[in-house]
């Protein structure tokens, strides 16, 4: 039984062809052909096409293949998931569990660029069982139909930074009122961006909204097109970059404000699947577990840079929240977590991203973590009641000195 990662090198793929090491491109210099941008958007789009292969539908009930995609990124040659996708990758406990039962495993790598629309269609098509990817596609997936199931949260989600650019003496959002701001639209991000404004009393059209995607950011900021910008951990780099300076971050928010990832399954492959479903959740508990511990944070932090930020960026980015290490990777389904997906419900439907509004109480299913956390011995492990500390929660409008 084997467990891969896209094609390995030297395999055959299910068409009988050989397969050599495949590159997916994650980024074009600034101001390149939208033509050739787009036939490699395009070529991109049929590799992981054919990579979303998984099982038949009509063999649903004795699945040989369990596949689960998420977010990954060019490195040293290869392709390479961070985070707790990651770990279940190293640690090898899922392959050599499914294989017992004779069940192969893939993990299907995505672009970050097209994840969630990808992982979307893949979903609808049965194509895969399993995937790691953010709370907006998710719950658009839902309200489109797929029957998808939150079965981990993973962690206490991602910051995201307020930048403005060098030389604008602005220390809050209020001083921003009637300036241009960078935000890519429709992206998770844009969440707690517009929490934050109406914390401060404003609306989204009290600014000028520049939807432009994250790549193309730092040199609308730099040329002064844009005044700010709003942005995941790319905004510290545009820092440390010297490009702009932070003026305020989801560090000083409620933690429900954050973006989320977690581990997403179709309903009806756990419905008809309970056993390998628990498998598939044990692994990312017992990741969770490891990542937890301090005696690894060094080994997180390393693996979580990995194609995709400096060491320093992500070290800063967990550094300064008043979250116990441990607690970041927390698979509990915390007050939190179905505060926030309530809120991600809400916000879609009500800015017209989807057309009904996603029931976050079906979506939830902590069955096979509860069961997890029993067979792994892990109950107590994290704390239930977790909270953010006093001081930071009367934070969110607050600027900076």
């Amino acid at each position: 039984m084997v467990c891969s990662v896209g094609f390995p090198i030297g395999t055959r793929s299910a068409s009988g062809h050989s397969n050599k090491e495949f590159r997916v491109a994650s980024k074009t210099k600034f101001g390149g052909s939208w033509a050739i941008g787009a036939v490699v958007l395009a070529l991109i789009a049929g590799l992981i096409a054919f990579q979303f292969r998984g099982h038949d539908a009509k063999d649903d009930r004795s699945p040989k293949t369990v596949t689960i995609a998420g977010i990954a990124y060019p490195y040293e040659g290869g392709q390479v998931f961070n985070g707790v996708t990651g770990v279940v990758i190293k640690q090898g406990w899922l392959k050599n569990e499914l294989a017992k039962r004779g069940v192969n495993l893939i993990f299907t790598p995505v672009p970050t660029a097209v994840g969630g629309p990808m992982i979307n269609e893949a979903f609808s098509g049965k194509r895969i069982d399993f995937a790691s990817y953010g709370d907006f596609p998710a719950i658009i997936a839902v309200s489109g139909g797929v029957p998808l199931k939150l079965l981990v949260p993973i962690g206490e989600g991602q910051n995201s930074y307020l930048v403005v650019r060098n030389g604008l003496a602005a220390k809050s959002i209020v001083d921003l009122k009637g300036k241009r701001i960078a935000l890519h639209r429709g992206r998770p991000w844009e969440l707690p961006f517009s929490k934050l404004v109406e914390a401060n009393g404003l609306k989204l059209s009290d600014f000028t909204i520049v939807n432009i995607n994250p790549a193309a950011t730092p040199a609308a900021l730099a040329s002064g097109n844009v005044d700010a910008t709003f942005l995941l951990s790319d905004g510290l780099l545009l820092e440390q970059k010297g490009m702009g300076h932070v003026i305020w971050s989801t560090k000083e928010a409620p933690a429900d404000w954050k973006m989320r990832a977690e581990l997403f399954g179709r309903g009806d492959f756990a419905g008809e699947n309970p056993a390998l479903t628990q498998l598939v959740v044990d692994a990312y508990v017992r990741a969770a577990a490891w990542s937890a511990q301090e005696v690894n944070q060094a080994s997180v932090i390393h693996d979580a840079a990995r194609g995709a930020m400096p060491e320093a960026i992500v070290a800063r980015d967990y550094a300064g929240s008043g979250i116990a290490w441990r607690d970041r990777f927390s698979p509990l389904f915390a007050a939190d977590v179905t505060d926030h997906y309530r809120s991600v419900a809400e916000y879609t439907f009500a800015r017209g991203l989807v057309r009904s509004k996603v029931d976050t109480v079906a979506l939830l299913d902590d069955r096979f973590v509860t069961k997890s956390l029993q067979n792994l011995d892990l109950e107590g492990f994290w704390n239930a009641t977790r909270t953010l500390p006093a001081a930071q929660t009367d934070k969110a409008s607050g600027a900076r000195p």
